[in-house]
Formats: C-alpha cells, sequence, structure tokens
C-alpha cells in the first residue's frame, strides 16, 4: 500500500525537514480538507504523525485526529507520542485503524508487548526510525545507539508484523529513500513486512523500492513538491 502522509502540528499540517522542528514548511492549514482529497482521488490509505504528540507524548493533536477519521474513509495509521496503553486504547477506540509505536518500542517495550498480545500485529505497528541504522526516539530528538535490525528482530519476537523504517537523514529531502538500508534489512529480516518511509521523490523510488521487494512506502514532500500525484499513486496502489 502507498500512503500519503500528513503531519500535524498545531492543528495544521506541516513537513520538517529532516525531523527538524524549526524547520517547517505550512501544507494546509485544514489537514480535514486534504485527507478528503486523498480520499477523492481514490486512495484509502492515511498516514497521520502527531508532531507535537511525538515530543511530549501526548495526544496534542486529538481534536483534529478525531475529525480526520470522521471524515476519511478508509485505512487510518497514526504515530507520535503513543507511550501508553490507555492513550493506544483511545485512538484504538476512536476508530483508528493501526497505531504507530515508536519509542516506546525501545523505552518501554513490555507496553508494546502488551499492546501486540490484546490487539495483533495488525493494529500495532512498529516505527523504526534513525540515521546510520540506529534508532533514533522522542521526535528524533536522541539518537540511540540500538540498531534498527536489532529492535525489528525483538519486536517480531513479540508478535509484531509491520515496521515503517525512517531515515532521519533522507526525511524531507528529495534525496531518494535509502534503499542500502532497506535492501539490508529485508535481507537480514525477510520475514518483516518494512514500510519504506523518507526521502521518496516519485513513482521510480517506488519502483525501485518493489524491485526491492519492499511494495509499502509512506510520501509526503513528494506529494507537495508536485514530483508525483495522488492519482498516480493511486494507480500504482491499485496494480
Amino acid at each position: 500500500m502507498i500512503f500519503p502522509a500528513i503531519d500535524l502540528k498545531a492543528g495544521q499540517s506541516v513537513r520538517l525537514y529532516q525531523g527538524d522542528y524549526a524547520q517547517t514548511t505550512l501544507i494546509n492549514a485544514d489537514p480535514v480538507v486534504q485527507a478528503q482529497q486523498i480520499n477523492a482521488a481514490g486512495l484509502q490509505q492515511l498516514h497521520l504523525v502527531d508532531l507535537d504528540g511525538a515530543k511530549s507524548g501526548q495526544p496534542e493533536n486529538l481534536a483534529t485526529v478525531t475529525a480526520i477519521r470522521q471524515a476519511f474513509d478508509g485505512v487510518l495509521e497514526l504515530g507520535g507520542g503513543i507511550r501508553s496503553y490507555d492513550l493506544a486504547q483511545r485512538y484504538l477506540e476512536l476508530g483508528v485503524d493501526r497505531l504507530i509505536l515508536g519509542s516506546a518500542a525501545l523505552t518501554d517495550p513490555a507496553l508494546v508487548r502488551r499492546l501486540l498480545q490484546d490487539f495483533g500485529g495488525d493494529r500495532i505497528v512498529i516505527g523504526v526510525d534513525g540515521q546510520n541504522g540506529q534508532v533514533a526516539i522522542n521526535g528524533w530528538l536522541e539518537q540511540s545507539q540500538i540498531k534498527m535490525s536489532t529492535l525489528i528482530a525483538q519486536m517480531m519476537m513479540s508478535g509484531a508484523k509491520n515496521f515503517i523504517v525512517t531515515d532521519v537523514a533522507r526525511d524531507g529531502t528529495m534525496q531518494g529513500p535509502n534503499l542500502d538500508l532497506l535492501a539490508q534489512l529485508h535481507a537480514k529480516l525477510p520475514a518483516a513486512n518494512l514500510v519504506a518511509s523518507g526521502g521518496i521523490r516519485d513513482l521510480a523510488d517506488v519502483q525501485a523500492l518493489q524491485a526491492l521487494g519492499i511494495r509499502d512506502a509512506i510520501i509526503g514532500k513528494a506529494l507537495y513538491e508536485g514530483t508525483v500525484t495522488l492519482d498516480e499513486l493511486a494507480g500504482v496502489d491499485a496494480c
């Protein structure tokens, strides 16, 4: 599946450059309308990130997420600051289809194991973000010494199936995905469903990922730069 991305900050849709909160570009003041436009193009999956929540660990954009869930017809996945069982359950009861846990997978693996046990690997997705093959946490503000491959393997043992892999150095740069990293992870952990995120520029990048055996991807900035369109992504997703 191809997931168009909407990153939420203060109730608006924005993009960051390399995960830097100081380098923010406004995409759409009304992300609900943006979500409806994605639906109208024929896409029925959407990737949401609460950027404020990723820093604070609180549901900072809950009202906006709720409005998007009510307006969007299809699979809605959400990440950013989900670090407690109660908040995860709240989002799931709200109608969010898939929750993305990133920092918690490293800082509170017992919580992630419990969520995986209670809700399953189809609804609990692991976000594996970082640089140079090592995991970053807390809104990408802290770099750990844990290898991405190690974290993925540990989470697979707990029942996780889907892993969104983001190279922070590529995110928002329009330099292309980190194919070497993704190829290495795919070769080492072939049973993991890797979702490529960060740096995807156009359909050629999507095709390069597919050639590696990676069929799921998240695309943000390329849509707003116009190097790929929603209609084009809908065509790929239908194949």
